[in-house]
């Protein structure tokens, strides 16, 4: 099958539409031809943020078995709406990842013409695809979804469980001399650099369309803790990093928190696996799902994450990590404290994490569900 991707970002830039449509493209790429398309491979005839008009998508697709067009994408999901109506034998599929809740005007106004389609879009679809059904039961498209339930197929999203695992224990050294030093800088580090103390990690990109992270209330939730024995690593980039920063510093966190800037996958893996728990602090359903939060498990950590629809169901309250009410500062400062004065508790969920993530979250689960999108 010929499937066109279309899709508002794609890496490099680290946004997790765009990291999904890549792990979707190799996934799909040994039994089908896909090409994506984003305006970084087209020329936007105009672009606002991760909105971008692409007409010429009208004659580019003409060819194409199935397009996969992932959700929202302002601008070009009209286009998309309208190329169906030209060509009704090509499929769509849409991957709707999250509602758009932006009080900005101007972002309003540009995402109007696409919320104005948006039913008929969706009957356009041969099937709507989402991470998560409970998300899609408490989204902006509930309605559509309890008069069509058949349209709908959940597919979670899957993670590499070989590359993200948990850090070697006693893994055998290649000689004396190198599990000698080994052995010595766990020692430094347990008891003079870590000693009694949790290293919370939070990953995400840090620009205004990811307002809704909730960095500002983990700092402040971490600022009014009982307890001095954290360290927390803020691992992402973006324009809102500096007032995050200056609020680190505001609040007399600076030796606390270091903020990492980005890192490739290889060196978040070893960051990951020398944390001891994942903080995704969001504050409205523009987090649908947190594709962050099944790296961390596969790596055995636990995680704290918003008691959000769709991200709620990612993992089991209490078993592999704890819910919070979102934007809730200080149930959130209480949770931050439990893992820091429970580490036999902390311990269980990391092994229950990693243990969540291989019956759960392997690529193998997720090939086997997209594949059958596909099958003629």
């Amino acid at each position: 099958m010929r499937i066109a991707q279309v899709v508002c970002a794609f890496p490099p830039y680290s946004v997790g539409i765009g990291n999904s449509a890549q792990q979707i493209e190799q996934l799909l790429a040994p039994n089908h031809e896909i090409v994506n398309f984003t305006p970084q491979h087209l020329k936007p005839w105009l672009r606002y943020g991760h909105g971008a008009f692409l007409p010429q998508l009208i004659w580019r697709l003409r060819k194409f078995d199935y397009i996969y067009l992932h959700y929202p994408f302002f601008g070009t999901a009209e286009v998309v709406w309208l190329i169906k109506k030209l060509r009704p034998r090509i499929k769509l599929i849409i991957h709707y990842h999250m509602d758009v809740k932006n009080s900005r005007i101007l972002t309003k106004l540009l995402s109007g013409p696409s919320r104005l389609i948006r039913s008929s879009l969706l009957r356009q679809a041969d099937t709507i695809v989402s991470a998560s059904l409970d998300y899609i039961q408490a989204s902006q498209i509930q309605k559509f979804y309890r008069a069509h339930p058949e349209k709908f197929a959940e597919i979670p999203f899957g993670v590499d469980l070989e590359k993200f695992q948990p850090k070697p224990i006693n893994q055998p050294a290649a000689n004396q001399l190198f599990a000698k030093t080994a052995a010595l800088i766990h020692f430094v580090n347990q008891k003079f650099i870590k000693k009694d103390r949790t290293n919370f990690i939070f990953v995400g990109a840090l620009d205004q369309a990811h307002y809704f992270k909730g960095v500002d209330r983990l700092l402040r939730a971490l600022a009014g803790s009982e307890s001095q024995r954290w360290r927390l690593k803020i691992v992402g980039v973006g324009d809102l990093k500096a007032s995050y920063e200056s609020l680190s510093h505001k609040l007399n966190l600076d030796r606390q928190v270091e903020f990492a800037g980005k890192l490739e996958k290889g060196d978040l893996v070893r960051v990951l696996q020398n944390s001891d728990l994942l903080v995704l602090p969001s504050i409205n359903s523009n987090e649908a799902f947190g594709l962050v939060l099944i790296e961390a498990l596969a790596c055995g950590l636990p995680v704290i994450a918003s008691d959000l629809p769709g991200v709620r169901r990612v993992f089991e309250n209490r078993k592999q990590g704890l819910l919070v009410r979102p934007g809730d500062i200080r149930d959130l400062q209480e949770k931050l404290d439990f893992i820091i004065n429970h580490e036999t508790d902390r311990q269980v969920m990391a092994r229950e994490a990693r243990q969540l993530a291989e019956r759960k979250y392997g690529l193998d689960q997720m090939r086997t569900k997209l594949s059958r999108l596909f099958q003629v």
